[in-house]
């Protein structure tokens, strides 16, 4: 298994890093105390020992960090990874790759010494989409990318007379297991709801959300949309988020919202508000990668995008 060598931090920029064994990749930010982290596509760097090692080959006496990077793997061919690619370091943290190499305008004290340098090369970095503690001894892997499609069922938000909120706090909740592709809104009736799921399943997405229209109210018909469009129900991911979210509210017990699924792609009904958006994506997201790798077929892929 691919794993982590070297966790390595500098409190300045431009010079070799010290591994610290472990730390705490920050989401959105980067590496817990190293110099280079920030709020830029370039939060982490990574390269691989095997990199490392063409350079101790040219008689250059170099170790973990001396690059300046951060994670230094074994046993994943990193240059091969595309940009957009998410990968799992550690148990928690996930990074999605930003860039492949980069142009060195600076000569490094690398250079100087062996006249050449592997990391523009071979380095990659990326952004922490979920934080975590991350340290030596550590698996590092690929993840499945998937595709989302999102649906904003509102009578006045489909006319432009209120901000969808619920939407991009369904994308950004979502992150670290995809990106969401396609964002519709549409008013609360049935013969658009319907059409605008079975154009995101057409489309081969993995799975859509639905956001509203999931109460007692006239107008709230977002389930009976859903009972139209899919094939089988999952009746135990709409039952475990009225039991989780009911306990702090109990008016989530009054929510109608249903799952399922339709040709390979899991419909899930969630509330309108943004709050409640999150809280019901917190009882989902625990077992969203079994239920997604379980639906697309991708179980014990390792599923580059």
């Amino acid at each position: 298994m691919a794993g982590i060598i070297a966790v390595s931090t500098s409190l300045n920029k431009g010079e070799r890093k010290k591994n610290m064994v472990e730390g705490l990749l920050l989401k959105g930010l980067g590496l817990e105390g190293d110099a280079h982290a920030g709020f830029d596509h370039r939060q982490v760097s990574l390269l691989a020992v095997e990199s490392i090692k063409k350079m101790q080959d040219q008689g250059l006496a170099v170790r973990p960090g001396d690059f300046a990077e951060n994670l230094t793997t074994s046993g994943i061919d990193l240059v091969k990874i595309p940009v957009g690619a998410r990968l799992q370091a550690g148990r928690e943290a996930i990074l999605r790759v930003t860039q492949i190499g980069k142009e060195c305008h600076d000569r490094c004290a690398i250079y100087y010494q062996a006249g050449d340098c592997v990391m523009p090369r071979e380095g990659i970095f990326a952004e922490v989409l979920l934080g975590g503690p991350v340290r030596v001894n550590d698996f590092i892997k690929i993840r499945p990318s998937y595709r989302f499609g999102v649906i904003t069922a509102s009578d006045k938000g489909s006319c432009g007379e209120r901000e969808d909120l619920s939407g991009p706090v369904i994308a950004e909740v979502l992150l670290p297991f995809g990106d969401v592709a396609e964002t519709v809104i549409v008013p609360d009736e049935k013969d658009q709801l319907i059409p605008a799921m079975q154009a995101m399943v057409g489309r081969g997405f993995d799975a859509v959300f639905t956001t509203g229209g999931t109460g007692l109210g006239p107008r709230d018909v977002t389930p009976e949309a859903t009972l139209e469009v899919v094939d089988r129900l999952v009746p135990g991911v709409a039952e475990a988020i009225r039991w989780k979210t009911a306990a702090a509210t109990p008016k989530a017990m009054l929510s109608r919202a249903v799952a399922g699924i339709s040709a390979a792609t899991l419909i899930v009904n969630l509330p309108g508000s943004p709050k409640a958006v999150t809280e019901c994506l917190a009882v989902l997201t625990p077992v969203l990668d079994h239920a997604l790798e379980t639906v697309s077929g991708r179980g014990g892929e390792c599923a580059l995008p």
